[in-house]
């Protein structure tokens, strides 16, 4: 099957070389590098649109790069023709829009929502794409809305769509999420699993990246001693990534003795 061309939703196997060499620099947090290779290729919408979603995803896990992000959208949003490549570029808009509200370097939740509900309008059901929507909605619903049982009907709909499509990376993203509000609502063998089977797809991918918050995430459900097992581990990737996420490293750092 062909990479899926949108942060946040994976990529299957492909014969492809050049997905095949963005896939494994995009997976170890090389997302520069992966775009550059894009580039002279841009002048494609798809490609235009899967470069910018490569340097939104940097965004949302170094907290930098935002500028040139946006004027990798601007290029794709330019370029793309008929309802489906405008339908993928407002996703990736509402999805820059949603990562510069939640890590705080500007509120643009009105732009998340707007750009969210017009891909919403070109995005056909059925079409590939509407996944990887449902679940940007379901982010927005919880962390920019608070409305836990919204965010839970959108994962679901992510959760079916990616797996009748064979979106092994989307469906990490799913189960973690959707175990997250097993865990809040006090469901911890429901958000065990969800959270083992998120890390265990993750180990498979390779997306060495992602497998630190799938850690860190599992620790949260599990009792001692397996949580500070799982988030030693989880401290010796992002050593071995530079600190990559952030925001995961800050959560993670050794607290100095009162």
């Amino acid at each position: 099957m062909a990479h899926t061309a949108m942060s946040g939703s994976g990529t299957t196997e492909s014969d492809d070389p050049l997905q095949t060499a963005v896939w494994r620099l995009r997976s170890r947090g090389c997302w520069t590098d992966a775009a550059a290779l894009l580039a002279p290729h841009a002048a494609a919408p798809r490609v235009a649109i899967q470069r910018a979603s490569l340097l939104i995803e940097r965004c949302l896990y170094t907290e930098r790069g935002w500028a040139e992000a946006d004027d990798a959208l601007r290029a794709a949003e330019a370029l793309a023709q008929g309802d489906d490549e405008r339908g993928a570029a407002a996703c990736e808009r509402g999805y820059l829009a949603y990562a510069s509200t939640l890590l705080g370097a500007r509120d643009r939740t009105d732009e998340a929502r707007a750009a969210l509900g017009r891909a919403a309008a070109l995005i056909d059901p059925a079409a590939p794409g509407r996944p990887l929507l449902d679940f940007r909605r379901g982010l927005i619903a919880q962390y920019l809305a608070d409305s836990p049982q919204s965010a839970y009907a959108a994962y679901r709909r992510a959760h079916a769509g990616a797996t009748a499509r064979g979106d092994t990376l989307l469906l990490s993203f799913t189960w973690r999420h959707l175990a997250g509000l097993a865990l809040r609502d006090g469901e911890l063998a429901e958000a065990r699993h969800g959270f083992a089977e998120s890390l265990r797809l993750r180990e498979e991918l390779g997306y060495l990246v992602g497998t630190a918050p799938a850690l860190a995430a599992l620790a949260d459900a599990e009792p001692e001693p397996e949580a500070a097992r799982l988030r030693a581990e989880a401290r010796r990737l992002l050593r071995l990534l530079g600190g990559v996420p952030t925001w995961l490293a800050v959560q993670l750092a050794p607290r100095a003795a009162a």
